[in-house]
């Protein structure tokens, strides 16, 4: 795997010259955009290959977290499908192969039979619980350069970026 500060100084080199072809080109806002897909990349495959080790892939480690993270463990296939960026008939097979692992169960709400609810079980509970405590370290190590401050500043400036996006898809849709 190539090293990033490599891929960055290869990136830097490509824009810059980019620019000198195309001289209104935002070589600031193209360059952040860049980082953040190679960050972005690099974080998943790290984190990627320790759910993979528990034969999950991102979608169903997804699902999984919404529904653990939830004060009852259920949401609805569309919640599912919406969180986890996933359309319907992908979200069918994800609950399909989490089901027969026993990590969530498929059933009819009791305020709405016609409703689909699915629920974290008991076995998808205790599996989460050891799942996520080896991840820790890694996570805690890609920001051990980072200070509280600059933690809060970039979860403060990923949101506002994510509120850009967003209003940009907003507007589209008008």
């Amino acid at each position: 795997m190539a090293r990033l500060d490599n891929c960055i100084a290869m990136m830097d080199e490509g824009i810059g010259r980019m620019h000198e072809v195309i001289p209104h080109l935002p070589v600031e806002q193209v360059t952040l955009c860049r980082l953040l897909v190679m960050v972005s990349a690099r974080l998943d495959d790290g984190l990627g290959e320790q759910i993979r080790q528990h034969q999950l892939n991102h979608s169903e480690f997804l699902t999984l977290m919404m529904l653990y993270s939830r004060p009852d463990g259920s949401s609805t296939p569309g919640e599912l499908c919406e969180f986890t960026s996933q359309g319907s008939t992908n979200m069918t097979r994800i609950g399909n192969a989490l089901v027969q692992r026993g990590l969530i169960s498929r059933g009819a709400s009791a305020e709405d039979r016609r409703r689909v609810l699915i629920r974290i079980t008991a076995a998808g509970r205790r599996f989460v619980q050891k799942l996520l405590p080896p991840m820790f370290p890694r996570v805690e190590a890609m920001f051990a350069d980072f200070s509280a401050t600059d933690r809060r500043q970039l979860s403060r400036l990923l949101r506002k970026l994510a509120r850009n996006l967003d209003q940009l898809d907003a507007d589209d849709a008008s």
